[in-house]
């Protein structure tokens, strides 16, 4: 990726200067409870160097949906204006995640014969299977958002993973299909066109954050990423380096934060806050005997509220998703093969003793997922499982544009100092053509007096 800079040259005029090139992406998490703007470079190994990121609270978003588009463009202008300012880049396409409980998914299998001379299985041939795959019959009102080829059969040779090359008269495919409803797409696409930029792609989020948590191992030797976000909690089961199934669950850490609010009697932000401080899944981890004190309102006497309670209310609600998430687990068809158990990443997998609970409810081994990233700026909480989708979203980016070989434009921000420099140039130009036009003015002044006219 190539982008310029403003620098003095001796005759005072601007020119362009190449920087190295580099693959840039830009991306956008809209989620329930924040928005989150990311910029970075990703590496041919994978690596993700932070440029820049901003956020801002959600606001016309519940359960991954947008239901209010002005609120959520204005807080994605919001997270968009300090990505650029710490980046010094500016960026006009995008690439945003889509969930909510309207993400559904289904198995298909299509077939072909091989129509060359020599039987020889290319590109052309896998293209035709995806394409045919796109325009598959759907419900009124939904659209497909991703084809996933999960196996290969060449003639009777089944399990196939790359069958380019290859040798046969038939081909056929396993696919894995992510359909979403077409008005939660629209809104997305028209927040993100209000807030200035074009949406280069929409990515599946629990897909966005896998690409940041799971190892190749690990997809190989069998593992479920659970995303446990704001509004939704995300599935991704995969074996064999493949993925196998994906689900969406409308529950997330706000309906935890929901239920403090309703049993404890506290405003929604104190509740909030005393889950992320004080809460904890296992209630027989909470102390019997400590109370935290929570701000009367309107000068109304603090309450007091046991943590024992408050470990209670969340455990209540945090099995209840466990218990969606194993059914969803159960009904991929995986739950035996999951070598590398689950992996839990998103703002919930903070909360205190969650793979314990987790563990012992799904009898599976937990690991907690955090982002695989080097970072390029002083932002250390950029590190950590609620932003596992953000910089999920870069890689995926970066993996689409691999295959197609193409790069979000960007340019270089000005600063403060280049549009000081550039009025200064301005000036010197402005000056130049000054002294031109008295010269010329002189010269026709001298040239008039010689033929007798007088100006």
């Amino acid at each position: 990726m190539e982008y310029t800079q403003a620098s003095n040259t001796d005759n005072g005029l601007n020119e362009k200067a190449t920087m190295p090139k580099e693959r840039i992406i830009a991306a956008i998490d809209i989620g329930t409870t924040k928005i989150v703007a990311i910029i970075g470079t990703v590496s041919d190994n994978g690596k993700v160097k932070i440029l820049g990121m901003g956020k801002s609270i959600s606001k016309g978003v519940k359960k991954g949906v947008v239901l209010n588009i002005e609120e959520t463009t204005t807080a994605i202008q919001e997270a968009v204006e300090q990505a650029e300012k710490a980046s010094k880049l500016k960026f006009k396409e995008v690439y945003v995640g889509i969930a909510g409980q309207h993400i559904k998914s289904m198995k298909n299998r299509h077939s072909k014969y091989i129509q060359s001379t020599d039987n020889e299985i290319k590109q052309s041939d896998i293209d035709e299977l995806l394409n045919d795959m796109n325009n598959i019959a759907l419900e009124a009102g939904d659209e497909i958002i991703h084809v996933i080829p999960q196996s290969y059969t060449v003639d009777n040779e089944s399990g196939v993973k790359k069958p380019i090359g290859m040798f046969g008269k038939r081909l056929e495919a396993n696919f894995h299909i992510v359909v979403g409803e077409i008005s939660s797409a629209k809104h997305i696409y028209k927040c993100i066109e209000r807030a200035g930029l074009k949406v280069k792609s929409m990515v599946l989020e629990p897909l966005a954050s896998s690409s940041a948590v799971l190892t190749e191992d690990e997809k190989e030797i069998g593992v479920a990423m659970v995303d446990i976000g704001g509004g939704t909690t995300d599935i991704a089961i995969y074996y064999d380096g493949i993925l196998r199934h994906t689900a969406v669950i409308p529950f997330g850490g706000d309906i935890i934060t929901k239920d403090i609010k309703e049993g404890c009697s506290i405003l929604h932000r104190q509740a909030e806050k005393i889950k992320v401080q004080f809460g904890t899944a296992l209630g027989e981890a909470a102390p019997e005997d400590q109370v935290v004190s929570v701000p009367g309102i309107s000068g109304r006497e603090p309450k007091m509220i046991s943590l024992k309670f408050l470990s209670q209310i969340i455990e209540a609600r945090m099995a209840e998703i466990i218990d969606f998430m194993s059914y969803e687990i159960d009904n991929s068809g995986y739950a035996e093969k999951l070598g590398a158990g689950i992996t839990i990443t998103g703002g919930g997998a903070l909360l205190k003793h969650i793979r314990q609970l987790m563990s012992y409810k799904t009898s599976q081994d937990v690991n907690i997922g955090y982002p695989n990233i080097s970072l390029a700026i002083e932002d250390n909480e950029i590190n950590l499982p609620i932003f596992s989708t953000s910089i999920g979203l870069l890689l995926s980016g970066y993996n689409i544009e691999k295959e197609s070989g193409k790069n979000i434009m960007l340019e270089k921000k000005k600063t403060i100092e280049d549009e000081d420099e550039d009025t200064d140039n301005q000036e010197h130009i402005e000056t130049k053509n000054e002294k031109i036009m008295d010269f010329l003015k002189e010269k026709f002044q001298n040239l008039f007096d010689d033929k007798g006219f007088k100006m």
